[in-house]
């Protein structure tokens, strides 16, 4: 049940549903899930260890803030590390490789973004974009470089879904992922490499720009 709590938890940070620095009502969402108390405070306590959610003294647990000094910080790491999978990935991936990043583009560009509730991301897109980004570089034969990657990309989800209500006019998320698959496809890893620095740095620029992230350490 603890691992039940903690991937609803999880899925509901990452699709929109608890938004950042939003206070967490455990008894809402024991009896939204069907979960008991105890099964959700330790999925709560396991997500504050991985810095998803934070724990206030007598006061419970709120999802965690974004700010503009973990935004430039993260933003600058993630950028390094998925470079290096990348272009590791491209040097040392075979056709099956490539399989798999054309099967998840393909996967990914046909799934609505939202469904019903323009505020929170479809949870089938949210899961089919991480494989897209997993497949770009499941080439890679660094098993450390993919485990700081992991980590990395799932503190970043929640800066990604802060842009929801500004992606659309912003951006083309598509022709953004068509760009990588083709670059990593081709084995260009310059363009591939340059392509992700441009779609993780976009993120920052409008979260930025619309004043989301604000200054202030956590």
């Amino acid at each position: 049940m603890t691992q039940l709590a903690y991937e609803q938890l999880r899925s509901d940070i990452f699709n929109g549903v608890l938004t950042a620095d939003s206070k967490i009502n455990i008894a809402e969402t024991c009896a939204r899930a069907k979960l008991s108390l105890g099964a959700v405070r330790e999925a709560l306590s396991k997500l504050t260890s991985e810095g998803l959610v934070t724990a206030e003294t007598n006061k419970g647990f709120r999802v965690a803030p974004i700010t503009l000094e973990e935004l430039e910080d993260l933003t600058r790491t993630r950028v390094m590390i998925e470079c290096a999978c990348l272009e590791n990935a491209i040097a040392n991936g075979d056709l099956r490789w490539e399989s798999g990043i054309v099967s998840a583009n393909f996967e990914l560009q046909r799934t609505p973004m939202l469904t019903g509730n323009p505020a929170v991301v479809n949870p089938q897109w949210t899961a089919l974009h991480a494989r897209f980004h997993a497949a770009l570089v499941a080439g890679c034969d660094s098993r450390w470089l993919l485990r700081l990657r992991e980590m990395l990309y799932a503190q970043a989800e929640r800066y990604r879904i802060a842009t929801m209500p500004y992606d659309r006019a912003a951006r083309n998320l598509e022709a953004e992922h068509q760009e990588l698959a083709d670059a990593a496809i081709a084995r260009d890893a310059p363009r591939a490499a340059a392509a992700m620095r441009e779609h993780l740095l976009k993120t920052k620029r409008i979260l930025i720009d619309a004043k989301v992230a604000q200054p202030g350490k956590r």
